[in-house]
């Protein structure tokens, strides 16, 4: 599927005009396998040993075109306070935890389509994108912090 992902973003940027770059290409290939919200040093680290010439100024200067493209999203990370990156080719929600900060990706049968055309209608507004983060604690802090779920 990830291959699939890759192409069809490729195509995208291709059709907006966007040349694809062998840096481009690796740091989105890198966005598309990944699901661990990497940071802009992360994504660096991640790649810079391949044969393509990187350097961290050239990630972030492609992130910020990703994210132009809405292909790829920023999300704010209260632990450490740098941003991390998610590719977005399938929208989906994040939960995010209180206490270390895990960012963990939920797929869900919900379609932003229909949120979005429900903000439009009661608002006013044209919606560009929706982006929805639940907090909460992750199964290890949990345990970690002696935490149960309390029923509502």
């Amino acid at each position: 599927m990830t291959d699939k992902n890759l192409e069809q973003a490729l195509d995208i940027l291709k059709d907006r005009g966007i040349r694809i770059t062998p840096q481009r290409k690796v740091i989105l290939e890198y966005l598309v396998t990944q699901h661990n919200h990497p940071s802009v040093e992360q994504i660096f680290n991640g790649i810079k040993d391949g044969s393509v010439g990187l350097g961290i100024a050239t990630v972030y200067n492609t992130l910020q075109i990703l994210v132009a493209q809405k292909l790829v999203i920023e999300l704010s990370n209260g632990d450490d306070g740098k941003m991390r990156y998610d590719y977005f080719g399938i929208p989906h929600y994040h939960a995010i935890c209180l206490n270390c900060g895990k960012i963990t990706d939920i797929f869900t049968e919900l379609t932003f389509h229909e949120a979005e055309h429900e903000a439009e209608q009661k608002s006013g507004y044209l919606i560009e994108s929706t982006h929805v983060e639940t907090h909460g604690y992750c199964p290890e802090c949990q345990i970690k912090l002696g935490l149960t779920k309390i029923n509502k």
